[in-house]
């Protein structure tokens, strides 16, 4: 019981700040850039594409300046790859099953990758994301130039976090991101955790297609969020996080887009212009962005209550559809995603895993053998 209650607790805690709002300053900036000079071209379709390669500048966020350089370097790989590939998919208008394999197969890769290099935040959650996201909104450029926006994008967030070291030039000499060598238990682990990334986002996936859904790729991200926890746990504590994060920030959405008396179209009536509104969500994703990061280490589900807007309202600039529509496939999706997430958490053990909380009951669904000893 005690146990429970410890759990229940953590659901609830906010870990103490460790100056995040520098690095909520300097993620809105890398977004904000961008984004306002897409505003200023009359592009602001094309902001999803610069907001995902300006997430770069969330990797490394308490490192120093030369394994920050580093660190965002090789996060700036997998956001990239994401965009790349969901660009690709959607000029060639390839969707359902075929989005569903090759998500999967990347979350698979890109978790081998993330594990190896130790990337923070962890898993190759935002790559599959840009994936998914990418690949839902119609290119309204050729391939090129989306990759030409996010690889700017991210090549500005990384002198963005490069740019404190101008001012203290404060280098630590022989500083080395910590890595795991290399072993035969290792390679297992990251295989057999790479394998549970491949079956909790394709089964979240095909679940999102089978079901019709217009946006399978927002069930796949959400089954990714439970695995990137550091035990049992932690991960049921993130899928949990990310329901209800998700949930209030579709409260957020809603007040944005749908009409109302409570609503922000009724507060301001030039939100019903086209020119207003797309002036006005753009500069709602770069706040919401800044709050997202103002919490993302503090407390997950917080984060996600700002993230989640982010998400839909760049989704509405580059390929708009009923806000109704829109709010309900995310909550059943991310519900679907997530609890599946957990399952897969619960039923695939990581190797080298011991001890099952009490909680969950006394042994794994599916035991694998264990990480030997040296």
């Amino acid at each position: 019981m005690e146990r429970v209650v410890e759990q229940v607790r953590a659901l609830h805690r906010l870990e103490p700040a460790t100056n995040d709002h520098l690095a909520a300053v300097r993620v809105a900036l890398s977004v904000a850039v961008p984004s306002l000079f897409l505003l200023a071209l009359g592009r602001t379709d094309l902001i999803i594409y610069a907001v995902f390669g300006a997430l770069t500048g969330m990797y490394g966020r308490s490192e120093p300046h030369q394994l920050r350089l580093r660190h965002q370097g090789q996060g700036a790989l997998v956001l990239l790859s994401g965009v790349a590939v969901g660009v690709a998919l959607s000029v060639n208008h390839v969707h359902s099953w075929w989005l569903v394999a090759v998500e999967a197969t990347l979350a698979g890769a890109g978790s081998i990758y993330s594990d190896r290099v130790r990337l923070k935040p962890n898993g190759p959650f935002f790559g599959i994301l840009a994936l998914g996201a990418c690949a839902s909104v119609p290119a309204a450029v050729p391939w090129h130039m989306a990759m030409v926006i996010a690889a700017a994008s991210s090549v500005f967030s990384i002198l963005v976090g490069f740019s404190g070291w101008v001012r203290r030039r404060a280098w630590e000499p022989g500083a080395t991101r910590k890595v795991p060598r290399r072993s035969a238990a290792r390679r297992r682990e990251l295989v057999v955790h790479a394998a549970r990334y491949v079956l909790a986002v394709g089964a979240a996936g095909t679940v999102g297609v089978i079901s019709g859904s217009g946006h399978p790729h927002w069930a796949m991200a959400a089954a990714a969020v439970p695995l990137a926890g550091a035990d049992l746990p932690s991960s049921v504590r993130r899928g949990v996080h990310r329901i209800v994060g998700t949930l209030i920030g579709l409260a957020v959405t809603a007040v944005v887009l749908l009409p109302g008396p409570w609503s922000l179209p009724a507060l301001y009536p030039a939100l019903q212009e086209p020119g207003h509104r797309a002036v006005v969500l753009a500069l709602l994703v770069i706040l919401f962005q800044f709050a997202t990061e103002l919490f993302m280490t503090r407390h997950y589900g917080l984060a996600m209550v700002w993230f989640t807007p982010v998400v839909l309202l760049m989704t509405q600039l580059a390929a708009p559809i009923e806000p109704r529509v829109l709010i309900l496939e995310r909550a059943v999706e991310t519900l679907v995603g997530a609890l599946l997430g957990i399952l897969v958490v619960v039923a695939v053990r990581r190797p080298g895993s011991r001890k099952r909380p009490a909680f969950l009951g006394q042994g794994p669904l599916l035991r694998l053998p264990r990480r030997p000893r040296h």
